[in-house]
């Protein structure tokens, strides 16, 4: 086996390492809710993931719903009501697409400034957060537009009762 010296060691670039930990937030996240993460070979579609439920509702069996996830450490986009999040227009407009068969939301994780984890062998902390919002409630971008500043409302906190609040409006058939 090769050593490499401290200063020579590889490590995957920030915004793999952003991208994977949120990818990990949100498995976290919905395996406390009893959901499960149905993974995508792309994310083409504008999609990074499917979250799905084994739960049966008053309409529909089984919910799910897409979602675009992004990270960032960039805590001057979090204000008093809600964190601000620009998207491209490609991805801005894949997300919203009315045409979606599925339900698509955009989850931002914020991450602190310092270390993203805490462990030792009784727990396992984080300081980071993710806000969502329903892509129907995004809003709608100008023809011309490249790019688009969307609000999540800090009261959107991706957590087990919301995920489960989500999985509960899917299900009984409500406005997504």
């Amino acid at each position: 086996m090769i050593e490499l010296p401290a200063d020579e060691i590889t490590q995957l670039p920030l915004n793999a390492m952003k991208e994977q930990f949120s990818l990990s937030f949100v498995h976290m996240v919905a395996s406390a809710a009893g959901c499960s993460i149905k993974s995508h070979a792309t994310d083409y579609d504008g999609v990074d993931i499917t979250v799905s439920s084994s739960a049966e509702y008053a309409t529909y069996y089984c919910p799910e719903f897409e979602l675009q996830l992004k990270a960032t450490s960039q805590h001057d986009l979090l204000k008093p009501e809600h964190l601000s999040w620009t998207m491209t227009a490609d991805r801005f407009r894949k997300l919203t697409n009315p045409k979606r068969f599925v339900p698509a939301y955009l989850g931002v994780l914020l991450l602190p400034e310092g270390d993203w984890l805490d462990q030792d062998e009784r727990r396992l902390l984080t300081d980071s957060r993710m806000y969502w919002q329903s892509a129907a409630d995004l809003g709608s971008i100008d023809a011309g537009a490249s790019a688009k500043t969307v609000r999540l409302p800090r009261s959107n906190l991706f957590d087990v009762p919301q995920l489960r609040g989500i999985m509960k409006t899917i299900g009984e058939g409500g406005e997504w």
